[in-house]
């Protein structure tokens, strides 16, 4: 079952056209890497699967992207309802000024719910599921900038998840995290994806081989190539790939 589908998409900021005819499809409960040198568009794409773009003034895109068979840049389209089903997790831990449970309950309490046990029971099940709890369950009531990088970044993910999405998107959620936390939220990620459909950016090609089911590869706003992540890795089809892949450019 495909939960994403793209069909022909391009995408400008201004006059610079960032991506060409983007086609690509994620199946459900699969994490889909997404790789290329900076600037080639993955960053863009991921954006637009919960319409971060909008913010952005003087851009355009043409296409359609369409989640659970829904058309998500139609006209009916509720934006705040997407972005409760496609969470957002960015490169550097951004936890808010407040204390751990509060971090992971701003989503709900945002969202109108306000019954204290339903919130209360979301926070810890989402602690829990990004294997946090152990590590927090005594201080929940103190700042979240106490947490180490990799403890933030673990908290960032429990805050979009503590609002029950059923996508997850990663912009290199590791890029700023040491070995053993970026190897904690890749275990994460991989436990992660029973629940939810991953679309992860990252520029670490043997973080994409570790986690990932299928990897799309990004060249100047082109998609060159897509397939299973073994695919990709061992027999890609085009040279640009084989070439990045190997490391000879990028």
């Amino acid at each position: 079952m495909h939960k994403i589908v793209s069909q022909n998409v391009n995408f400008y900021y201004g006059e610079f056209q960032a991506l060409h005819d983007i086609s690509l499809s994620v199946k459900e409960n699969t994490v889909t890497a997404l790789i290329g040198p900076s600037g080639c568009g993955k960053s863009t794409y991921l954006r637009l699967l919960n319409r971060m773009n909008d913010l952005i003034d003087n851009t355009q895109m043409s296409g359609t992207i369409t989640i659970d068979g829904n058309d998500i840049y139609d006209k009916q389209t509720n934006v705040d309802d997407l972005r409760k089903n496609v969470g957002m997790v960015f490169q550097k831990p951004n936890p808010f000024p407040k204390t751990i449970f509060e971090n992971v309950a701003y989503g709900l309490r945002v969202n109108g719910i306000t019954d204290k046990k339903i919130i209360e029971e979301r926070v810890i099940t989402s602690i829990e599921q990004v294997a946090l709890w152990d590590e927090v369950k005594d201080k929940l009531h103190k700042s979240a900038f106490e947490l180490s990088g990799g403890q933030q970044q673990r908290l960032c993910i429990a805050r979009a998840l503590a609002i029950q999405p059923s996508v997850l998107l990663m912009d290199e959620p590791t890029s700023a995290l040491d070995p053993i936390s970026t190897s904690k939220v890749e275990e994460l990620i991989y436990e992660l994806k029973k629940q939810y459909t991953i679309v992860i950016v990252t520029h670490n090609m043997q973080q994409a081989g570790r986690i990932s089911d299928n990897t799309a590869f990004f060249y100047m706003g082109e998609l060159i190539e897509y397939d299973k992540t073994k695919t990709i890795f061992t027999k890609p089809t085009k040279k640009q790939t084989e070439d990045y892949i190997t490391g000879r450019f990028g």
